[in-house]
């Protein structure tokens, strides 16, 4: 009997947008597949920010679990979510091509506030936060949290004059307001936009199956941007942005760090060949260490203890 892949993917729109698509793709190869629905402690504790749960892996522990006592064949994240080093015996079998990873503002009712000295700017991301205060440092940034369809109805019920969100999340479930700027100035959390499958690395079947979803360009600037995260992060959840384009075989790379509170940035533009990208994620983390990156890890480390 031909074997069934379960899909393992968390109960939000978006996630099961994700396991949707993925499950499709598999589907039009020939496989047969099924969807397990599992819930994680992010999408459950939604009275604290998510820097406060210690961001890494709090959307992907339950998934991974399930994948380890055998209750779901292959998992779909938002790559963005998922740690840089992944759980014993899981590994990284594709990255579909990635959506626009830009960050957007949906804003209440204009974008006066903008060149106002006082605002309120919600959001449940640390990067976001500290990108937003070193723009804006007279601002005020409440936390936002819940998935997308949550907390763009929290934004019309509070009076805060705008909220930011990832342009991906809300496109792909059709829900992207009129109402919003692109913030092309803000760098996007490593690998938003992109979806990731993941198996166990015992799961012949499932690697073999999900590898022909793998899209090699995705693959490379996500995987030089988590390289980056990896080699800064140290332990710590740091307000860390890093995007990576390839253009004509070009990696054109973009990468910050900031204080949690927006006064203090380091923040990076590089290139490199596409022959050069196993490295070049690390290359560019240490340059920024050097840069004084060191001392503004230890202080934010400082801050979470």
């Amino acid at each position: 009997m031909e074997k069934t892949i379960r899909i393992g993917t968390r109960e939000s729109q978006l996630a099961l947008w994700q396991a949707y698509t993925v499950e499709k793709k598999l589907n039009d190869l020939g496989y047969l597949t099924e969807i397990v629905k599992v819930k994680s402690e992010g999408d459950i504790v939604l009275d604290k920010p998510l820097y406060e749960l210690g961001i890494t892996g709090v959307f992907t522990k339950a998934l991974d679990i399930a994948l380890i006592k055998g209750s779901i064949d292959i998992a779909v994240h938002s790559m963005k979510d998922v740690p840089t080093i992944l759980a014993n015996g899981v590994i990284q079998t594709a990255v579909l091509e990635r959506h626009t990873p830009n960050d957007i503002l949906v804003y209440n009712k204009n974008t006066d506030f903008l060149n106002h000295d006082k605002a309120l700017v919600a959001t449940g991301s640390l990067r976001r936060r500290a990108q937003w205060l070193n723009r804006y440092p007279n601002h005020e940034t409440p936390d936002l949290r819940g998935n997308v369809i949550t907390r763009l109805q929290k934004l019309k019920d509070n009076n805060w004059d705008g909220a930011i969100f990832a342009q991906a999340g809300l496109e792909r479930i059709e829900t992207k307001p009129e109402n919003h700027i692109v913030l092309d100035w803000m760098v996007p959390a490593p690998a938003q936009g992109a979806i990731v499958v993941v198996c166990l690395d015992s799961n012949e079947f499932c690697k073999e199956a999900t590898q022909k979803l793998n899209h090699k360009p995705s693959e490379i600037c996500t995987y030089i941007e988590r390289d980056f995260l990896r080699t800064l992060e140290g332990g710590c959840t740091a307000p860390i942005g890093a995007l990576a384009e390839i253009k004509s075989n070009t990696i054109h790379f973009r990468g910050i760090i900031t204080s949690i509170d927006g006064k203090q940035k380091i923040e990076l533009q590089k290139t490199a060949d596409i022959s050069d990208y196993q490295d070049f994620g690390k290359k560019l983390a240490l340059d920024v260490l050097a840069q004084g990156g060191r001392e503004l890890i230890e202080e934010i480390r400082k801050k979470q203890s």
